[in-house]
């Protein structure tokens, strides 16, 4: 039987490595793309991996149309991942344009090689979307069918992501899956985003090594799962018969305030919190002394109130399971091994 050839676009972020691990156990040969500027650290998380074999990683970027033009001409993937973004929200308001470029073009760009290349045929596609294309929706809950209504210009630049690879579907035939998923962590996430921000706050401030963690806006409630979890719904998406969109969440919501306090408690502080909006703290229980305070500066200029997925769709026509895992172990996991990393590094 002729192993499946994949190519992972973005594959040296968190989702990066939770899906190759995923295709390598299934067979795959996995092949990666990531820009030239990446350093060890941007590849610390492929490194056992690419020790075990069966990864190839080739530089290159997705604002360069013509290399990708001959990098799957040289590879005829089966499936290709596009999962490359400059995914921080907060940072797209810096960078409005480079995120537009990267999200947005560097979608089409993708779309465009595959046709060049005359794969539209053989290779099935994968479109990382968002949650924050949704902006702040009137509905509970969103599904597939829900308007989108970006407040940033990550969410914007990721709404025409996704109708441009619906546009190639319908316009080219090719077999393309827009995947909206939802909010994923795990140990692996990025240090600038909230909720290693919060795990490695509490486990330096556990070690003695920090004082306090500044965080933005308590309030704001998202829906919170695994990336490990959500990598599968990735994979499922393009084993289907026919291609289609599907929300990814797990249909719960929590704040930013109850990520912190389950993350303190698991570090050994219980928080109770006083005051309000950009006055508001937690303290220590125990010792009454402050371990969270809000910083003013870090609250965006439009911000994202409450996300919650319905991905009833992908339960029934994927078969994904959205409570794998649960909040409370996900923050675990990511406490402990922010913690270990602090230990092996003293």
């Amino acid at each position: 039987m002729k192993h499946k050839t994949a190519l992972i676009i973005g594959i040296t972020g968190q989702d990066g490595y939770y899906l190759a691990h995923l295709l390598k156990q299934k067979n795959y040969a996995v092949h990666g793309l990531c820009r030239r500027v990446s350093t060890d650290n941007n590849t610390i998380r492929l490194h056992t991996l690419l020790n075990d074999g069966g990864i190839t990683l080739h530089p290159g970027d997705l604002l360069e149309p013509i290399a990708l033009v001959r990098l799957l001409h040289t590879l005829q993937p089966d499936e290709i991942y596009n999962l490359g973004a400059q995914s921080h929200v907060g940072i797209s308001f810096e960078n409005p344009s480079l995120t537009a470029q990267i999200d947005a073009l560097g979608t089409l760009h993708v779309l465009e090689a595959i046709r060049t290349a005359d794969l539209l045929k053989k290779t099935r596609f994968y479109q990382a979307g968002s949650s924050e294309m949704f902006g702040n929706p009137q509905t509970t809950t969103q599904n597939e069918e829900t308007p989108f209504s970006p407040v940033s210009p990550y969410g914007a630049a990721k709404v025409y992501a996704h109708h441009i690879t619906t546009t190639y579907r319908q316009a080219y035939g090719l077999f393309a899956c827009n995947g909206i998923l939802f909010n994923h962590e795990s140990p692996w996430r990025g240090e600038n985003f909230v909720t290693r921000k919060i795990t490695i706050g509490a486990a330096r401030i556990a070690s003695g090594q920090q004082d306090v963690l500044l965080l933005g806006n308590l309030d704001a409630l998202r829906d919170w799962g695994h990336a490990r979890d959500y990598v599968h719904a990735m994979w499922a998406m393009l084993q289907q018969a026919e291609p289609d969109d599907y929300v990814i969440a797990t249909g719960r919501t929590a704040t930013v305030r109850d990520f912190a306090t389950l993350a303190f408690r698991y570090a050994g502080m219980d928080l109770e919190w006083e005051g309000g909006g950009a006055n508001e703290i937690g303290r220590e229980r125990k010792t009454g002394t402050v371990r969270v305070k809000v910083d003013p500066a870090l609250l965006r200029p439009t911000d994202v109130h409450t996300l919650c997925g319905n991905s009833q769709k992908a339960q029934q026509k994927l078969g994904w399971n959205p409570h794998q895992t649960s909040l409370d172990d996900l923050v675990h996991e990511m406490l402990e091994a922010d913690m270990k990393r602090i230990r092996e590094a003293a």
